[in-house]
């Protein structure tokens, strides 16, 4: 029983630390000289790294978010080989393993507990747990997106969508704790949207053109010391 216990708490551990891996931050200082969370919407996240640096640099950002979370959750099946561990108590080890991965990604250790949104991270997540049900979110982020070119917008929509495909999903609306999973990130996804609700009442909200992503020019000035900051650290 202590081994388990030992070996579950190793694994939401290692889920945290993996979503403190701050691809945004790391990729934007080393091949970019700049702070991705000093620019644009402050985010350490995809698409501050499509508004600022574009295509190029938004798509190893995201890919890298989404498979920290994905590995996060599915190392947690290591856990089926302890004879203590059945297959609820599989899913609720994933489901907290899941919110240490966003968690680190909100707030990572390895960059000074400043992050971004864990969007990316989460839905990476909710895929190594149940793929039909991430790819369905994914589908409708992506029309509404398409259709306001809002990402937040698309974010908290899918996000919304999440708890009613969990619903009428035969092979996980019968477990109570991934039910009310989805209800907790889907309200998750409003309160840290809040910010970006009152930018779209207001009209002030950026969007976001997948095809032809916009990229803020640093001025020169801002480039060297932003290059001053990347070589003192």
């Amino acid at each position: 029983m202590i081994l388990t216990i030992y070996t579950a708490t190793t694994m939401i551990i290692i889920a945290y630390l993996l979503g403190s891996i701050p691809s945004a931050v790391w990729i934007g200082k080393k091949y970019y000289g700049i702070d991705i969370r000093e620019h644009g919407s402050k985010n350490a996240g995809t698409t501050n790294m499509l508004r600022v640096l574009g295509r190029r640099a938004a798509l190893p950002v995201f890919a890298l978010d989404f498979l920290k979370g994905f590995v996060a959750v599915t190392i947690i099946e290591l856990m089926q080989y302890d004879d203590l561990i059945g297959q609820n108590d599989l899913i609720n080890l994933k489901i907290v393993a899941v919110f240490a991965a966003v968690l680190g990604h909100i707030f990572p250790i390895f960059a000074g507990f400043r992050g971004g949104k864990g969007v990316a991270t989460l839905v990476g997540a909710v895929t190594g747990i149940y793929p039909p049900v991430a790819l369905l979110c994914f589908g409708v982020w992506l029309v509404m997106l398409m259709v306001s070119h809002y990402v937040s917008l698309a974010s908290m929509v899918a996000g919304c969508c999440f708890p009613v495909f969990t619903l009428i999903s035969p092979k996980v609306n019968g477990s109570t704790a991934f039910v009310v999973f989805s209800f907790v990130i889907a309200i998750l996804l409003i309160y840290t949207h809040r910010k970006n609700i009152e930018r779209l009442k207001a009209g002030t909200e950026s969007k976001t053109f997948i095809w032809k992503p916009r990229r803020v020019k640093l001025d020169d000035e801002e480039r060297k010391k932003s290059g001053k900051e990347h070589d003192r650290e």
